[in-house]
């Protein structure tokens, strides 16, 4: 019979030590700690109260129990003296039927691992989806993490500890994350499209109006009208567009959704969480028969990367009125232009204008995204309060020097034009570095024509500045302008900037970030504020109604537009479960 909060709420310690057993190998001591914090309010604050016993345990213990945990498909799977536990786990991932090959290659990974680090490789083989990892997979993931760093690679081995513990307990209290795991799946079957040139190399990559482009609109078209919406459309830039009626005519709609375009060999989350977790929401209103005193706008949006034309947040711009007609005629690798591309796809150019929403019949706009960094990763925390998109500004620049023979020229001779800008690229990181939360980066380098045997005598380099607010920002620029014309003048330099991106900061409205803390704070879940590095469709809304911006963990360090970019079925409730006490809140003001 499945245990109960109730039942382990009530127990005595040694009652409740023994109905929490096996969640962590041979190490009962995390259960005993976190039992202080009693009662547990929620299965999500039962896990967290481990996750912090753990975190504030000596070094000692930490690796201590690590090193509890068996080899995977090593000497005591053999010998069949695992815990059941780590039996079932090994055997759901296929471990336990190993080919000759596979079974030699994991323990070459085994031996490399400990002689490494010291302890042996833990991963949490249930998977994100709680289901399994392939075998390939697994065996990936751990020729990969040898390349990391000690300190890092232990904190990686304790975060899958906890995903491991996680699945035990779920499986204690019979709790399956039932809608996150449907948000999973329709994530895992919207990337089986991609475009050509990618699928062959198993890569996912959907730009603007190409064939996977489209048969992804169609895909959450037909969703959308399976959960039940009440008008579904793909409008004249492509966007995905589904409504749930509130329950009176004239009532204003609370808009959400993200985009579903990718960058180039991409991740499957980046945006598409943000259109699957409302969509789940609104099938489970519909089931139930209710409609609320709003309605539910759900948009995918078309186009938020700019990877075929330079025309970024298309999708949410073209809401707000701000679709430029020379996009149109601008032109993708192969030579056909936005229009060609649009007609192509049966899209209506007239109708674009159209598309302009009239605010005033909104109540604002929320977001669910995943994070695409490592801070709620590292603190393992699944959900993070957006204070803030960044603000941003990039530019594209020229140092120049004098290009002279490297051999016979004198260090103190030289001006040396790639030494001006790695000197400035040291300062933008110190300087980035004393506000804190501040970001700037030189991701573009190139000496043109350059020599083994030559001092640079040019170099082209981009700067990119983005912080929670634009005085911030804009006191980081002047900073780092500044600095630019003082190393130049310095090393007998000559310079040119060009600005080629300026974006305001979008600040949450203080009103949706409490309803998201909120909601959080009812989840049993911490709660964790924090501004937003990457630019998300809510800053194209922000121009024009408050908006809002949920972040969910993500795994493999945080990392996105990348393959690796991953979160877990759990985290994927989490979220929905947010959202849907995010509409509890409305649904109760409205009234």
């Amino acid at each position: 019979m499945a245990l109960t909060l109730e039942q382990l709420n009530a127990a005595d310690t040694a009652a409740a030590m023994q109905l929490l057993d096996g969640l962590y190998e041979h190490s009962p001591w995390i259960a005993e700690a976190a039992l202080a914090q009693r009662p547990f309010r929620s299965l999500t604050h039962l896990k967290h109260a481990m996750v912090q016993v753990l975190a504030e345990a000596p070094l000692e213990r930490q690796l201590g129990l690590i090193r509890a945990h068996p080899e995977l498909a090593g000497k005591a799977m053999v010998a069949k003296t695992l815990t059941a536990e780590s039996t079932n786990e090994q055997n759901k991932a296929g471990l336990t039927q190993c080919t000759p090959e596979e079974f030699a290659r994991i323990q070459q990974l085994n031996q490399e691992y400990n002689a490494r680090f010291g302890f042996p490789f833990i991963l949490a083989v249930r998977g994100p989806r709680g289901t399994g990892l392939a075998k390939q997979e697994i065996i990936d993931t751990f020729a990969r993490r040898l390349q990391n760093h000690p300190d890092f690679e232990r904190a990686e081995a304790l975060r899958n500890i906890h995903r491991i513990a996680e699945i035990r307990l779920n499986d204690k209290f019979g709790y399956e994350p039932a809608l996150g795991n449907d948000v999973w799946d329709w994530q895992e079957k919207l990337s089986a499209h991609t475009d050509p040139g990618y699928a062959e190399l198993g890569q996912l990559t959907v730009t603007y109006l190409t064939d996977a482009h489209r048969a992804c609109a169609q895909r959450i078209s037909h969703w959308m009208r399976d959960c039940g919406f009440d008008e579904v459309e793909i409008d004249a830039v492509g966007n995905v567009v589904g409504r749930y009626k509130p329950a009176a005519e004239g009532c204003k709609y609370l808009m959400t959704g993200s985009h579903y375009d990718t960058v180039r060999n991409g991740g499957k989350y980046d945006g598409r969480l943000g259109i699957f977790v409302p969509m789940a929401c609104v099938r489970e209103l519909h089931r139930q028969g209710r409609r609320l005193p709003f309605g539910i706008e759900v948009i995918a949006f078309a186009e938020e990367e700019g990877q075929r034309y330079k025309a970024t947040f298309l999708g949410s711009g073209a809401l707000i009125g701000d679709f430029k007609t020379a996009w149109l005629d601008q032109k993708d690798q192969d030579g056909i232009t936005m229009r060609e591309a649009m007609e192509h796809a049966g899209l209506c150019i007239a109708d674009i204008p159209k598309l302009r929403r009239d605010a005033a019949r909104y109540l604002g706009f929320i977001e669910v995204h995943i994070e695409q960094g490592p801070v709620l990763n590292e603190l393992d925390i699944p959900l993070g309060v957006v204070t803030s998109i960044n603000g941003g500004v990039r530019y594209v620049c020229e140092m120049t020097g004098m290009a002279s023979h490297a051999g016979t020229t004198p260090m103190d001779r030289r001006r040396d034009a790639t030494l001006g800008v790695a000197e400035l690229a040291l300062f933008m990181e110190q300087r980035a570095a004393r506000d804190g939360d501040s970001v700037a980066t030189i991701g573009m380098l190139q000496v043109p024509n350059g020599s083994i045997n030559v001092v640079p005598g040019k170099c082209l380099f981009s700067m990119d500045m983005r912080a929670p607010t634009d005085p911030q920002r804009d006191a980081m620029v002047a900073d780092v302008l500044a600095k630019l014309e003082e190393i130049a003048q310095r090393r007998g330099l000559q310079y040119k900037t060009e600005l080629a991106m300026k974006a305001a900061a979008a600040p949450s409205a203080p009103a949706w970030q409490k309803r998201w803390e909120a909601a959080v704070d009812a989840l049993g879940v911490p709660l964790y504020r924090m501004p937003s590095g990457a630019g998300h469709d809510a800053m194209k809304l922000h121009e024009v109604m408050p908006q809002a911006m949920l972040f969910v963990r993500g795994l493999n360090a945080g990392i996105s537009h990348n393959p690796l970019e991953s979160t877990t079925a759990d985290d994927m409730q989490l979220a929905v479960d947010a959202f849907s006490h995010v509409l509890h809140q409305l649904a109760t003001e409205t009234v």
